[in-house]
């Protein structure tokens, strides 16, 4: 007998959008199916007509437990896994990436251990980025090879401070090609945050000098033109580095788009990754009173910009649909409209999936396919944890969606669970998921969560030897 079948709805699966009921069993599912041909005698049955069943969504870049300033001084932390998962879970992201920081004086394996016991109470699955930071030595790159191996695929490096205050942060060129290549030859890749430090830091000095200072001249600082350059500059480096693969985070601009499209043309292992926030909001929103909850890193840019990260997603050129996430109350995100105090990240992991929906298939025409590559295939094909996530097929862990794209819902921060405000406040959304599903269990139904914190686990990645090897997703 089996434990679950969702039957009636139309099922988006890697062979195409079909009719088909969903057999599961215990955490995977065990048949993808003809209507009526799955025995009616299991344990429960969910309706799902006139409903989308899509995989479980995956969201490749969120921050949680995560170091910031505090109001009145010393550091706080971001909000932690707990909160950050269960807003995830509540809008169809069943799985999230986070990142296990290295610092000096840690071993790679260490960090990693620090960010797994924070995860101890998480409602979703998660994996973990390897995030390493300056001048990193080469015991520490040494580490790499071990830590792959035990699977964690990615490794995070910025090539700028970010902020003036943010300073050890940047990898240089030299300690990047070193990482690129342990990288590349033991079945890596590289996750970038790639901006060219020295256009940034000079526009910092320059804004201040000049006495404007205002969140709305962060275009000027974190600009197209830097990650034009900064895009690459690294994709020229990758070129000497036999199968390097790279994943540039957080596309902001046309000009990422574009030099991203010019690499995969070449048949490069470049991959994209856009926000929903970056899709769906222009510099304009810095202008507002409260402009700098629109703010994550690099920056809004503009509405050609965001036509450019439509295409993009449309087309291919760009693969995935991140977050950046990073939970702060309303109080901490709007307490400096300086440019160069601004807080980071922003609270949008409960929405991504929606909005996606919204924007992407009820307004452009994004295909369902197209959607779900967007919003779960390709992160777990780019990360490595592809064909256990991001799928509808018999072995696949048994995360599943239930989208009712009938749904006309208008967001509201008090209703969402991330934090106490929402960037998408008032937006109206085309659908909502009405069941969510972790590995076999109903985690989300109508409204009500009924998963439990400490119900997700950490999945191990492993890359396809075809990620390496050109454009695949």
């Amino acid at each position: 007998m089996l434990d679950l079948v969702i039957r009636g709805g139309q099922v988006v699966t890697p062979q195409g959008v079909g009719a088909w009921d969903v057999g599961i069993e215990g955490e995977r599912i065990v048949a993808v199916a003809a209507p009526g041909t799955l025995p009616r005698d299991a344990g429960r049955v969910v309706d799902a007509t006139g409903k989308l069943v899509i995989p479980g969504g995956i969201d490749p870049h969120v921050h949680t437990h995560w170091p910031i300033p505090a109001l009145g001084g010393g550091l706080m932390t971001s909000a932690p896994p707990e909160q950050v998962s269960r807003a995830a879970i509540c809008g169809g992201t069943t799985t999230l990436v986070d990142f296990a920081v290295w610092e000096p004086g840690l071993t790679i394996a260490r960090a990693i251990d620090q960010k797994e016991a924070v995860w101890r109470q998480g409602y979703t699955d998660y994996g973990l980025h390897v995030m390493l930071q300056g001048a990193v030595p080469p015991d520490v790159i040494d580490q790499l090879p071990e830590a792959i191996q035990a699977g964690f695929t990615s490794i995070k490096i910025f090539t700028t401070d970010v902020r003036p205050i943010g300073k050890g942060r940047m990898i240089r060129l030299g300690h990047l090609w070193a990482i690129m290549e342990t990288a590349a030859k033991h079945g890596g890749i590289l996750a970038i945050h790639a901006e060219d430090d020295d256009l940034v830091m000079y526009m910092y000095e320059r804004l201040e000098r000049e006495g404007r200072t205002d969140i709305q001249n962060m275009p000027l600082v974190h600009s197209a033109m830097s990650e034009d350059i900064s895009f690459r500059r690294v994709l020229r480096l990758a070129r000497y580095v036999e199968g390097a693969a790279v994943y540039f985070v957080h596309v902001s601009a046309g000009a990422g788009v574009e030099a991203i499209a010019e690499a995969r043309g070449e048949g490069r292992a470049v991959y994209g990754e856009t926000l929903h926030h970056y899709a769906t909001f222009t510099a304009d929103a810095y202008l507002r009173p409260d402009g700098v909850l629109y703010h994550t890193y690099p920056s809004l840019k503009h509405e050609e910009d965001c036509e450019r990260l439509w295409s993009g997603l449309t087309s291919g050129t760009l693969s995935t649909v991140a977050t950046d996430e990073l939970c702060t109350p309303r109080a901490v995100k709007v307490r400096s409209r300086h440019v160069a105090d601004a807080t980071g990240g922003h609270v949008g992991v409960e929405t991504r999936v929606p909005i996606i929906y919204t924007e992407g298939v009820s307004k452009r025409g994004m295909s369902l396919e197209r959607f779900v590559a967007v919003t779960s295939t390709n992160a777990a094909k780019v990360l490595g944890l592809y064909p256990r996530k991001g799928m509808l097929a018999p072995g696949s862990d048994a995360d599943v969606v239930v989208f009712d794209p009938a749904v006309r819902r208008t967001l509201r921060a008090a209703d969402l669970h991330g934090s106490d405000y929402s960037a998408w406040d008032g937006w109206e959304v085309h659908g909502w998921p009405a069941v969510v599903i972790l590995r076999g269990k109903v985690a989300v139904e109508n409204g009500k969560l009924t998963g439990q914190p400490g119900d997700g686990r950490r999945v191990p990645g492993k890359l396809a030897a075809a990620i390496q090897d050109g454009p695949a997703v």
